[in-house]
């Protein structure tokens, strides 16, 4: 799909598309989305105080997503497979600012040390390196093991569905300055997904106080994504 493509589709978009140039090309494929609810209290400590929670009918969502990360690269300059391409485990919950909703990343890892190192650098977000095995169907992790089977597209998303995958910014907290991240792609096509043998043990998420119980799963082949620069948020 042509870059000036992904552009032009911008029906589904929540709101207009950012002005300026982008600058940062990627793709997020093969994607396997893992979603349950949280205790909001719990949550609100783990989330910069000027970043409002963003609720689904009064529940705080968590959703613990594992993907490849491909073909990463600025606007003008070719992607370089050996840093461009790696496995990637997001920790993702769901926050507002102004009125746009967004995600907030408690934990990304990475599956190549250098990938994680000039990523955090250039962007902040809390990327850290983590040994990812995956084959086919298959997923390990020193915290996260699980099998999978792709199942039928979802051919009209609920309210939730919806709620949980359109989004089209991200926000970030590095050291005292908070920053929004704007993205356009187009439109997710999921699909339902069965997940078994699920062992989820990170220490984030396994505290009592969480009560992280994986409920909703989707399958998702990928998107590519166009990214703006960060715009600083003024408390």
């Amino acid at each position: 799909m042509s870059q000036q493509h992904i552009l032009d589709e911008r029906k589904h978009r929540p709101w207009p598309m950012p002005q300026g140039p982008w600058v940062w090309y990627q793709e997020w494929n093969n994607l396997v989305f893992i979603h349950g609810r949280v205790n909001a209290e719990w949550l609100r400590p783990l989330v910069p105080a000027n970043l409002e929670l963003d609720l689904f009918q009064g529940d705080a969502w968590v959703s613990v997503v594992p993907f490849q990360m491909q073909k990463i690269r600025p606007r003008y300059l070719p992607h370089f497979n050996p840093i461009s391409d790696f496995n990637e485990i997001n920790i993702r919950t769901y926050v507002k600012v102004g009125g746009k909703p967004g995600v907030y990343f408690l934990s990304i890892e990475g599956g190549k040390q250098l990938s994680c190192a000039i990523a955090k650098g250039i962007s902040g977000l809390p990327y850290h390196y983590e040994k990812i095995n995956r084959a086919g169907g298959t997923f390990k992790t020193r915290y996260l093991q699980f099998n999978f089977e792709v199942k039928e597209q979802i051919e009209q998303k609920t309210d939730l569905e919806l709620w949980l995958s359109e989004r089209y910014c991200l926000y970030n907290y590095s050291g005292s300055k908070l920053s929004r991240y704007e993205i356009q792609h187009i439109a997710w096509l999921l699909q339902r997904a069965t997940v078994t043998d699920l062992s989820l043990t990170y220490p984030l998420l396994t505290a009592t106080a969480s009560g992280f119980k994986p409920e909703l799963f989707h399958y998702s082949p990928g998107v590519q994504v166009l990214a703006w620069p960060a715009v600083t948020i003024k408390p």
